[in-house]
């Protein structure tokens, strides 16, 4: 929540329990709320043990800087997001591990609430960038985190937690896209305040498109979900390496595009 200083510079209070249409949002706190985290994970995810990430890793975000947040409708935990305090070229970040839904509760634009009030709770204690990563092919996602909140993308990471046991990985190699937040930006106050042009196209401009159908290839045909994939992380990899960044997703002639742009030092 903002307020205006003396000097007519923006002050950041940490925000309050944002409670409307009866879903809550607050600060998880003690043993019981996080292995409610937990159930919404297995839940979603539906792992195998092996991969369920445990109560302490909660607890240590929790009292080490970082964030457990969580959507209450009532007493029931239906969303959470976590995220784990960071250093990096001495400022502080947050990674944002975790967030997740019940499906029961999506599409009520309470991911976006849980998003905005990490956002607040982050500017109030000073830390201006938060990061998370996210599945390439999951074009949804990407529509929110950059259409919706003013996200970037310059790095990709192959396989970076290994083949899990979740279905929602179909045993695919977990290449992501890390998506970088940079709070107090021109870009982020545009996305927050609805503004959610795509960039314009121009000679600099690549598009990477996900194909049409790749979910349903995924079952059909893994070998070549596989080769697939492994064309489009070229590709990333490539511009992403030549100084572009992913900004922006767009309907393309067979699936959905994403939009890179050259980045620089911005």
């Amino acid at each position: 929540m903002k307020s205006q200083g003396k000097n007519g510079a923006t002050r950041w209070r940490r925000p309050r329990s944002d409670a409307r249409d009866g879903i809550r949002i607050r600060h998880c706190h003690g043993i019981a709320e996080f292995e409610a985290c937990i159930r919404v994970e297995r839940a979603v995810w539906q792992s195998a043990d092996s991969d369920v990430v445990p109560a302490p890793i909660f607890v240590v975000a929790a009292e080490t800087g970082g964030q457990v947040l969580g959507a209450f409708q009532g007493d029931e935990l239906v969303g959470f997001t976590m995220a784990i305090a960071g250093w990096r070229n001495g400022k502080p970040f947050l990674h944002s591990h975790m967030t997740a839904v019940l499906e029961r509760y999506r599409n009520q634009g309470i991911g976006g609430r849980l998003k905005v009030f990490q956002m607040e709770d982050a500017l109030a204690r000073g830390i201006r960038r938060i990061e998370w990563t996210f599945d390439p092919f999951v074009t949804k996602n990407a529509h929110f985190n950059f259409l919706r909140l003013g996200a970037i993308a310059r790095k990709y990471l192959p396989n970076v937690y290994g083949i899990t046991t979740s279905p929602l990985h179909s045993g695919l190699p977990t290449d992501r896209l890390v998506a970088e937040w940079h709070l107090r930006s021109a870009r982020v106050r545009r996305a927050l305040a609805n503004d959610r042009a795509v960039p314009p196209i121009s000679k600099m401009t690549v598009r990477i498109t996900i194909p049409d159908g790749f979910e349903a290839q995924k079952r059909a045909d893994p070998g070549k979900a596989i080769r697939t994939q492994s064309a489009i992380r070229a590709d990333f990899v490539k511009w992403l390496g030549k100084g572009y960044a992913a900004t922006g997703v767009a309907p393309g002639k067979s699936g959905v595009d994403y939009i890179l742009e050259p980045w620089g030092k911005r």
